[in-house]
């Protein structure tokens, strides 16, 4: 298991330096098509960020589990990772429908789950609802599914998911479902037609009280390498599926989640502060969806973000961070974000890239990504910092997380042409 770790982390370095080190077009480098661009980018164009020509961004996750090796033989704790999630993964742009009837609805991403997924995409959020005898996925209203908001059977995505970590079995995904279900154990027989209960991390065995989970590898090991949550408090003791508030703490979702003014709890989650809970999920996207701006939103306003809802969540890491449309952005995006939080957690550097196999935390190779950044859209700048720190009873399972205090910008460099 190390030794396949160390071979998906040095995979994943490569990756990363092809993304950091200044080559012919690489991140932020004008393009005309995907070809021009390196490894794990695409040719996309950011107008709302003052781009006027298209450039290289990124499309491709550095898995954080894949640098357990160098931190230590089975990993850290889940709960000590950053994790990309999709918020309505399944509402698809230029998804046909299976009803015969024209669909009305926002939508929120752009490719498949099983493209989400190998993208680096390990948290799904899916709608869904009682329509039509079975369970589909829907982005509706009122709690009522109708056949110009459905999308499709839930099954078929649960299949998708089945299928990836068929395929990857050192992956683990999280299935955050908000819950209209009604129809009795209904969500249970979904979940084992889709044969995803061999991946099923019990209840029985998850953290309460803000208990460190499982390490990664000792996940892995189990197979429990599928979370599934959901909205309705009731799916707990009578299907065993884990609601969501009492192991999950969540700030709100829509426009009161985009403003780095405040960030605060929603309604249903216990204070973003308190330690009932050993997970944070950090919502960011807009009540409505805007493609175009979706690019200036995931570069500028989520580093800014985080950084309030960090304090907010009293100096608390985002274990999950949901996004719209997430591979738009003006050159890293949330890609960087996630990179950031993960270099400093896990290795004290400012980014993943910069870790280093075998050295001291705060070791770190120089990658070209700087230590503190600003970022200028048209004239306005954004720049802040945030402090990492580990609280007393954290530090006390690993030595090399006592007294890290680490200052860093999240801000991304945006440089319009």
């Amino acid at each position: 298991m190390a030794r396949l770790s160390c071979r998906r982390f040095l995979l994943s370095l490569h990756v990363a330096l092809l993304l950091l080190v200044p080559c012919t077009c690489q991140v932020g480098d004008s393009c005309s098509a995907a070809r021009d661009c390196g490894v794990g980018l695409y040719c996309g164009d950011c107008a709302a960020a003052g781009r006027t020509r298209p450039s290289c961004i990124r499309d491709l996750a550095i898995q954080p589990t894949s640098i357990a090796c160098f931190v230590q033989v089975k990993g850290l704790p889940f709960n000590r990772y950053s994790w990309l999630v999709t918020h309505n993964s399944f509402s698809i742009v230029g998804e046909p429908s299976r009803t015969g009837v024209e669909r009305v609805t926002f939508y929120n991403q752009e490719d498949t789950v099983t493209n989400q997924l190998r993208n680096g995409v390990r948290g799904l959020m899916l709608d869904m609802y009682d329509f039509g005898g079975d369970v589909w996925l829907c982005h509706s209203l009122q709690g009522q599914c109708y056949n110009f908001t459905a999308f499709e059977p839930a099954i078929d995505t649960l299949k998708e998911v089945e299928a990836f970590l068929s395929e990857n079995p050192t992956e683990i995904v999280t299935i955050f479902i908000e819950d209209y279900v009604h129809a009795p154990m209904r969500l249970s027989k979904l979940f084992t037609a889709a044969d995803l209960m061999k991946y099923w991390y019990p209840i029985s065995e998850m953290p309460t009280s803000g208990q460190e989970w499982p390490t990664v590898t000792d996940m892995v090991t189990k197979n429990h390498r599928l979370l599934v949550f959901t909205s309705d408090a009731s799916k707990e003791s009578s299907e065993g599926i884990a609601y969501q508030w009492s192991y999950l703490l969540e700030n709100e979702s829509g426009d009161p989640g985009i403003d780095p003014s405040a960030c605060p709890n929603r309604k249903e989650s216990q204070p973003l502060n308190s330690r009932s809970a050993s997970l944070f999920m950090q919502n960011y996207f807009p009540t409505i969806p805007v493609e175009s701006e979706a690019c200036k939103e995931n570069s500028v306003g989520l580093p800014q973000m985080v950084q309030t809802c960090y304090a907010a969540a009293g100096n608390r890491i985002p274990n999950y961070i949901a996004v719209n449309f997430y591979m738009r952005s003006d050159g890293g995006g949330v890609f960087d974000v996630q990179d950031r939080i993960n270099g400093l957690t896990l290795c004290g550097c400012n980014t993943i890239a910069a870790c280093q196999a075998g050295a001291p935390t705060g070791a770190c190779k120089n990658t070209g990504a700087p230590n503190r950044t600003t970022s200028s859209v048209n004239g306005n700048v954004y720049s802040g910092t945030i402090e990492f720190k580990t609280s007393a009873s954290r530090a006390s399972s690993t030595s090399t997380w006592s007294n890290l205090v680490i200052s860093l910008s999240l801000a991304l460099i945006l440089k319009p042409f």
